[in-house]
């Protein structure tokens, strides 16, 4: 139970459930998965999600649906209106999620509601308190973290009068809609450059970074259309993908050796995440599947596939696991770092899209990865293009890099402000 220090005198601190009422939810029916039809949503823990995801407070989307006679039969009472949800089993932002019901409606036995009883508590102003509370810290369970009924009864919540709580309210609404309108002109500023940096990788291989005079839809003289095997190194496996499952099992794991690559080390182009190793004697029996540094590394699985990320220089031998793919670049016929910044052109994203098959996960197989057709200029064009690439993107990142932080101060921002509400020193 956290404490509450330094708040007016005026002031009281409750338990939560002394203000307002916990509500339980239900368990959810299969046979009504899916279902649009019925005027009372049956809100699920991803509903919670999906909302806080795309910017809503009020819950708007709803994916299950129940009439009357459901409801009858669950022998469910809806949860009214402003009542505010969560879900209360979950990790990190799951459990810390609030959302607010903008109709009266149905949860599962996985999420919790809380109203603010009449003319004790505001509504609002319990909704923002909710959203400084961090719920693992009520947690008591060992594995995943979850809360029940009675610990969330217990979170002390401070409570001015009533007029007061409802000055705070709007104090709140005013500083965080500013706050908002800045953070979302700074997402806004995120897309462009997002589009910015295809606009150049478009420009850079259509030959227009190079070329003045180049014709849509073709390719400036000198330069041709290239398949992964034609710009690879011409030896044994310079071309691959990671071993089947039973070629390499969890039982094959150390805890230091060589290291193994997976898609989030690709997606985040970061090498150093929870490494899992092998032993050098297994390297042997998987050397097909072995990455050398400098090799460019491609994910064949994935929303969508087709991340990829320059294995570094300074790391040792690796092996890339099941859902990779390794391309080693002849660099007498093709700059690595052209290539690797063509694999990023919607360009080749779209032949990914084409080339990507299965039904329960869409993979990327080898022989489709290389049938992907590229664009190849001359050598030291390729150089000039890569050049002036990463002159342009170095500027991009930079900017991008100011706007994240700026994102962050904002979050801090906000935090402050909810906290200075709850203390008593915002207005």
């Amino acid at each position: 139970m956290s404490e509450i220090k330094d708040i007016p005198e005026h002031w009281q601190i409750k338990k939560l459930g002394e203000v307002c009422a916990i509500l339980s939810g239900y368990g959810f029916p299969k046979n009504i998965q899916g279902s649009s039809s019925g005027e009372f949503p049956f809100y699920k823990v991803g509903d919670i999600s999906k909302n806080v995801k795309a910017g809503y407070r009020t819950l708007n989307l709803c994916d299950n649906y129940i009439d009357a006679k459901t409801l009858l039969n669950l022998k469910a009472k809806p949860f009214p209106i402003n009542t505010i949800v969560f879900a209360k089993i979950g990790e990190g932002l799951k459990l810390n999620r609030r959302a607010i019901l903008g109709i009266p409606g149905i949860v599962d036995n996985n999420v919790v509601g809380v109203k603010a009883i009449e003319n004790v508590c505001d509504d609002m102003f319990l909704f923002n308190f909710l959203t400084t509370v961090k719920l693992e810290d009520y947690s008591k369970a060992t594995t995943v973290p979850s809360v029940r009924k009675s610990e969330i009864e217990q979170i002390l919540f401070p409570l001015p009068p009533l007029p007061e709580q409802q000055v705070i309210v709007a104090k709140i609404e005013e500083l965080l809609s500013e706050l908002d309108n800045g953070k979302q002109q700074l997402q806004t500023a995120l897309q462009q450059l997002k589009v910015y940096r295809q606009s150049l990788l478009k420009w850079a291989f259509e030959g227009k970074l190079t070329h003045t005079n180049v014709k849509e839809g073709e390719l400036p003289d000198g330069w041709m259309w290239v398949k992964p095997e034609e710009i690879a190194i011409q030896e044994k496996y310079s071309i691959g993908i990671g071993p089947f499952g039973s070629n390499l099992k969890v039982s094959d794991y150390q805890p230091s050796g060589v290291p193994l690559i997976f898609v989030k080390n690709i997606t985040r182009r970061d090498f150093s995440l929870a490494q899992r190793f092998i032993s050098k004697d297994k390297l042997k029996e998987l050397y097909p599947h072995a990455v050398r540094p400098l090799d460019i590394l491609i994910t064949k699985m994935g929303d969508p596939p087709g991340d990829c990320a320059i294995y570094p220089e300074s790391y040792p031998e690796a092996v890339i696991t099941s859902d990779c793919l390794k391309l080693r670049v002849n660099e007498k016929v093709a700059s690595r770092n052209f290539i690797y910044y063509v694999l990023q052109t919607q360009l080749i994203k779209r032949q990914f899209e084409l080339i990507t098959k299965g039904v329960a996960q869409k993979k990327i197989s080898l022989q489709r990865f290389k049938s992907i057709e590229m664009p190849l200029p001359p050598l030291e064009e390729q150089n000039c293009i890569v050049d002036e690439l990463e002159s342009k993107l170095t500027i991009c990142d930079k900017v991008e890099e100011t706007i994240k932080l700026s994102l962050q101060q904002a979050e801090t921002l906000r935090q402050s402000i909810l906290k200075k509400a709850f203390e008593g020193k915002l207005v």
